[in-house]
């Protein structure tokens, strides 16, 4: 296991009802705030009134930025900049997903930063200071509730990379399971292939001998199993949910990869894919990962294969390694494949016309660290593997 320091400076509140601290946690902050958010669904939740209502009750002053997109873009972090500087405000909050939330991490960071915020994107070493973020969450999939990452896409140079800060860290974080009760199904499956594949970057590691955190991981990765069906089959399920909303947190709050390498793989590959074709992340990653692990699958990785079959999927414990190993890939494809996720990269849209494009542009990536080294044939094969 390697060294590693843990500090997460992010305060949860975590259940039912925990929006009445609002007001508090702003006021550490100062009176003025920028609410940042996405498309309606909050109006129609009747969350952005509630939000709207405890801020005028509380003489709080607020700007919004609304219309935040899925895979956010740099124009909407240029956007909330501007606002911020032009009303002199003193916090974001940031109510939705992970998009919402990653695209107000880089507004914070952009604030105190002279020049164009993508450069901070190319170059995280550039963020020296941040705005306060408080976050309310409406989705359990990302973690960047409980993290400092922020991924950003730039339409322009059809890049979709994420950077980091530890002010970045969010300082509050509101998560109520109840928000997360209308998230459309769809949107619930992605999210949980999305959660596992953040426990998964850090379990498949060529770090061997971290036992708690694979032990923690291989709980998460259950947890995600058995709720998600709940959730599903009742979306109003309140443990359901509530499991999955912890589980999204704890998947990337670095307590499971401490001591590891978690060099990213599926992510950097889906990350290329939503880049060029703007599709749903937690979709790429689920069409991605099962066919990443088939190809990675060799004498070197059988063994964490099968320790993942045996301890997340139950599988036969008389089985041997390499059948073992091979049946639990099956079985997490056949998960996905139950939630109602397409498998395919023809689903949503994606042919070979730009598969050696977009090889070209992963391999950009560093694979050196990670599980098993990826080239940018590796890739390719990959995303064939995919279609």
């Amino acid at each position: 296991m390697n060294n590693f320091i843990y500090d997460i400076p992010t305060k949860v509140y975590f259940g039912e009802g925990q929006i009445a601290h609002l007001p508090e946690l702003i006021r550490t902050c100062g009176k003025r705030v920028l609410l940042v958010y996405g498309g309606g669904s909050i109006k129609k939740s009747g969350l952005y009134d509630t939000i709207i209502g405890l801020l005028k009750e509380n003489g709080i002053e607020s700007q919004e930025l609304s219309g935040v997109q899925s895979n956010p873009k740099i124009e909407s972090v240029r956007q909330g900049i501007q606002i911020v500087r032009e009303h002199q405000l003193d916090c974001v909050l940031a109510v939705g997903g992970g998009s919402t939330l990653d695209c107000s991490k880089a507004i914070c960071a952009g604030v105190k930063y002279d020049g164009d915020p993508w450069e901070l994107v190319l170059d995280r070493t550039k963020v020296k200071a941040c705005l306060p973020l408080i976050t309310i969450l409406t989705m359990a999939a990302t973690g960047s509730e409980m993290d400092n990452i922020a991924v950003i896409s730039n339409p322009e140079t059809q890049d979709k990379k994420g950077f980091s800060s530890y002010g970045m860290f969010p300082k509050f974080s509101i998560l109520d399971p109840t928000y997360t009760y209308s998230v459309p199904a769809l949107q619930t499956a992605a999210g949980t292939a999305d959660i596992m594949s953040h426990i998964m970057e850090s379990y498949f590691d060529q770090v061997r001998d971290a036992s708690v955190q694979d032990g923690i991981s291989e709980a998460l990765l259950k947890t995600c199993i058995e709720s998600a069906p709940v959730a599903l089959k009742k979306p109003n399920d309140y443990q359901a949910r509530a499991n999955l909303m912890w589980a999204a947190s704890l998947a990337i709050n670095g307590l499971n990869s401490l001591g590891k390498n978690r060099a990213w793989t599926c992510h950097p590959l889906e990350h290329v894919l939503s880049a060029y074709y703007d599709i749903t992340h937690g979709v790429g990653l689920a069409i991605l990962t099962p066919r990443w692990m088939k190809h990675v699958l060799n004498e070197q990785t059988v063994d964490v294969f099968a320790r993942f079959a045996l301890h997340v999927w139950n599988v036969d414990p008389q089985l041997d390694c390499w059948a073992a190993a091979e049946e639990g890939i099956a079985r997490l494809y056949e998960f996905f494949v139950s939630m109602g996720l397409p498998m395919t990269l023809r689903e949503v849209g994606i042919d070979e016309s730009r598969l050696e494009e977009m090889a070209e542009k992963a391999a950009e990536s560093d694979f050196s660290r990670s599980f098993q080294p990826l080239t940018c044939e590796d890739i390719l094969e990959i995303y064939r593997a995919s279609l």
